[in-house]
């Protein structure tokens, strides 16, 4: 659809007549002295004067009508795009401590490490949640954004598909990746905020207490799922003995129960692929994509054609002129 901006410049087009109208006119006598033996000649002087005139007045009334136009501002809108949304903000935290290159579970009847499944999981929830804005947090000893909140899912999956244990240190600083989190919702303006965080240990590092970030977390409306992931106590106890389970490696349920709780979301276990997956199934019922639809319409300023046909009207005319002055002087 074609629009003006400045509409009103379009009143400007009759400006020259009125000016015309306006200014006197004035009254020339030509004094002609006669010559009887030129008569019988025909000059075609007075034809070509009145040719360019009219050439000249043409060309100014082009002129003058695109540098208005162009005045005008005209745009055009194209046809309205949507873009689905749903007004949620979903943080995923994740934990990239040492314990979680345990291999403990299994793909496709196949030993693999607890972050290896996460990876795989993760990146089919992420997939499901078009129209959400998700950011992702990863935490060991310290806890840090590895992707800011965004729409673009793809470049999301591609990255978690990258990370790799150890990058944050060995140990779990869970109180400090939700701390994290609430700092990065705080400016946020959307309806409904949702953490999960994914981790296999206790809260070993950082500076926050957990339970306490989670009531901070709660006051700014931010709902956390958390998921304990890898095997249970008594296979850890065969693997490493009653006593000798690594700080970090024995998951704190007790604590993470607490901090869903807290903030109105809810705790989960997984032992494996299968169990894992089953969670986001859930948390996808927990928290369904509410489509919503933005739509605008593109917009493509159009001034610039008026001026370029204006300008190349003048140089075609001052061409024209040099061109017919030169031929008239020939003759």
């Amino acid at each position: 659809m074609l629009g003006f901006d400045w509409w009103w410049a379009l009143l400007l087009l009759p400006v020259p007549l009125v000016v015309r109208s306006l200014l006197p006119t004035t009254h020339s006598v030509d004094v002609a002295l006669a010559v009887p033996l030129l008569n019988d000649y025909r000059f075609e002087g007075s034809s070509i004067g009145k040719s360019t005139g009219r050439m000249a007045r043409t060309c100014f009334w082009i002129l003058w009508i695109c540098l208005v136009i162009a005045a005008s501002k005209p745009f055009w809108l194209g046809e309205p795009l949507t873009r689905t949304v749903s007004g949620r903000d979903l943080m995923l935290a994740v934990d990239i401590s040492g314990s979680m290159s345990e291999t403990d579970m299994t793909i496709n009847s196949k030993a693999a490490s607890r972050i290896d499944v996460l990876k795989i999981v993760v990146d089919k929830f992420i997939k499901r949640r078009e129209g959400d804005r998700l950011g992702l947090i990863l935490f060991g000893t310290n806890a840090y954004t590895y992707v800011p909140l965004t729409f673009d899912l793809d470049t999301l999956s591609r990255l978690i598909a990258e990370i790799s244990t150890g990058l944050a240190g060995r140990h779990t600083a869970i109180g400090d990746a939700i701390g994290l989190a609430v700092k990065t919702m705080r400016q946020q303006e959307a309806r409904h905020k949702v953490l999960v965080l994914v981790t296999d240990g206790s809260n070993t590092a950082g500076f926050e207490n957990p339970v306490i970030a989670a009531q901070a977390a709660r006051q700014q409306g931010l709902t956390i799922y958390t998921i304990g992931v890898g095997t249970d106590a008594q296979t850890l106890s065969r693997t490493y003995g009653q006593r000798n389970i690594p700080s970090g490696v024995a998951l704190n349920e007790r604590v993470l129960g607490r901090i869903a709780n807290v903030t109105g979301g809810e705790y989960f276990r997984a032992t494996n692929t299968a169990a894992l997956e089953k969670i986001y199934l859930a948390l996808d019922k927990l928290e369904p994509v509410d489509y919503q639809y933005q739509s605008h319409r593109p917009r493509n300023e159009l001034f610039s054609l008026p001026l370029a046909v204006g300008i190349i009207v003048m140089v075609i005319f001052t061409a024209w002129s040099i061109r017919r002055s030169r031929s008239s002087t020939t003759l």
